[in-house]
């Protein structure tokens, strides 16, 4: 395997001499170098994986009963972030990892369930938008989006934590 230049994927060669391309052995969810979008005579394009992974996030996001991404200390530090003024935020790319090769992306999300959402139905229609999502923004073809459930949002969880006090039964 012949090692190349930051920003570059790495080459070797078969038997019958053609070039073949690697994607790397790891997802690193956005710190891997920009890949080869499109190349033309009049120039080429690159996307880094952070941009795929953005538009993989948002996507999923996009599913109603998707309540939120990532695992629980990730979706813990995304709540401090929200209070933190001047923050960032939510992350839109909590919980999302990809890989992504010349031509071809992968993709792995955690996802939090609202309870009372079909978890199959969920996920195919997280998969679905995901790839349209991906796949039209970026021309690279989504070749997986595995998706793990990593926890169930229950309604009450929200009124537990909006942060009003109780209301006093006697006066």
């Amino acid at each position: 395997m012949a090692q190349t230049q930051t920003g570059q994927s790495q080459t070797g060669s078969t038997e019958s001499g053609q070039e073949t391309r690697r994607v790397p052995d790891s997802r690193t969810g956005g710190t891997s170098p920009a890949r080869l979008a499109d190349e033309t005579s009049q120039g080429r394009t690159s996307i880094a994986a952070s941009v795929v992974q953005k538009i993989a996030g948002i996507a999923a996001k996009e599913i109603s009963g998707v309540h939120a991404m990532g695992g629980g200390v990730s979706r813990a530090f995304g709540a401090i972030r929200e209070r933190i003024p001047g923050g960032s935020g939510t992350s839109s790319t909590s919980g999302v990892q990809v890989e992504v090769g010349e031509k071809q992306a992968a993709v792995d999300l955690d996802i939090v369930v609202e309870y009372g959402a079909s978890i199959v139905d969920l996920a195919r229609a997280v998969r679905r938008n995901v790839i349209g999502a991906v796949e039209r923004m970026t021309g690279l073809e989504v070749i997986e989006v595995n998706i793990s459930v990593n926890d169930i949002h229950l309604p009450s969880e929200d009124e537990e934590g909006n942060g009003t006090p109780p209301t006093s039964r006697v006066e």
